[in-house]
């Protein structure tokens, strides 16, 4: 009977030990520059080469470029290009994982591949958003991020207003210096 309850009492005091919250250290990313890729300009799929630097522990901006040179008419496709900028500020912290809030500008344009009709449409985009960039433990130079939000594009076809929503394989994916 003695023996039974001292094997109970150590399997509780090592379960206690092990459910105890270990102390909890956010991913401090200070002075860090990311290089990676985004892929949420609005106009079209358009895959871009993006930069991410945080000055401080809280604060972060990036800035993206997207080209699509498209030359052909055969899939109705359409020259892209897209040159972003966006604002993060970190609100929350936890093991592994940032969250954030921000806004971000750009400037677009779309134009008929060779052959199309149309002409080009240009103009600019405005995004709000909230989101989080989480790392792998062991893995801590590789950020991937999600968010969503709510955006205004004005082109010179018109005006689209949209919430966003992207995963981490289009919304980033940097690897940090």
């Amino acid at each position: 009977m003695k023996k039974s309850k001292l094997f109970l009492g150590t399997v509780a005091a090592f379960s206690f030990l092990i459910i105890l919250p270990s102390p909890s250290q956010a991913k401090d990313m200070t002075s860090r520059l990311g290089v990676g890729y985004m892929n949420d300009f609005s106009i079209q799929p358009l895959p871009s080469i993006a930069v991410k630097y945080y000055p401080s522990t809280d604060i972060a901006v990036s800035a993206a470029l997207g080209v699509d040179t498209n030359t052909t008419n055969t899939t109705g496709g359409s020259s892209a290009f897209g040159f972003g900028a966006k604002f993060y500020k970190t609100i929350f912290t936890e093991d592994n994982l940032n969250f954030f809030m921000g806004a971000g500008a750009g400037l677009v344009s779309l134009a008929p591949a060779s052959g199309g009709s149309g002409s080009t449409n240009s103009g600019f985009e405005l995004s709000g958003f909230a989101g989080a960039e989480f790392f792998i433990p062991g893995l801590d130079s590789l950020g991937f991020n999600f968010s969503a939000g709510v955006g205004v594009t004005s082109l010179s076809s018109g005006v689209r207003f949209r919430t966003i929503g992207e995963s981490p394989l289009n919304a980033g994916m940097f690897f940090y210096f």
